[in-house]
């Protein structure tokens, strides 16, 4: 992973102003800029770059931590803290501006149907309906329950 990343990864990171919440914003800044990167037509050698992304989180985090993990993260409901916050979505747009924000969505539409496929589980949730309110698409409809009066 290119020494420019990394800090601008890190930028973002010092931009929360708790511990959880900067480890959250590494999470979500890494993984954005994770999917951003892979999203090529060029062929990738996954090995190397995940070794070379799993160093850096080492480093930046300790154990415990790997690209995997972060693309965990980032399927969950506990995304959305960080999602629908202005102080991350302005850090992010400030230092990772190869990455606009109006992709998120897409990205994030990637790594859930990559998490269905590799889990077999339904993709349905939170981070689906965030990711259908920022595209602007209709939510699908509820079941209706028969109460009568």
């Amino acid at each position: 992973m290119e020494k420019i990343l990394r800090d601008k990864i890190l930028a973002v990171t010092r931009r929360g102003s708790t511990r959880q919440q900067a480890l959250d914003f590494f999470r979500v800044a890494l993984g954005l800029v994770y999917l951003d990167g892979i999203m090529t037509d060029e062929q990738l050698d996954f090995k190397k770059l995940d070794g070379g992304v799993n160093r850096f989180i080492y480093q930046s985090l300790g154990p415990g931590h790997s690209i995997t993990s972060i693309l965990q993260f980032m399927s969950g409901a506990k995304v959305l803290r960080t999602l629908n916050s202005q102080r991350f979505m302005l850090a992010f747009s400030q230092y990772c501006n190869e990455v606009p924000l109006e992709r998120i969505p897409d990205l994030l539409a990637v790594n859930l149907a990559v998490g269905k496929q590799i889990s077999q589980l339904p993709q349905d949730g939170p981070v689906l309906e965030w990711i259908r309110q920022q595209k602007g698409a209709p939510a699908p409809p509820q079941a209706q329950t028969d109460d009568g009066p």
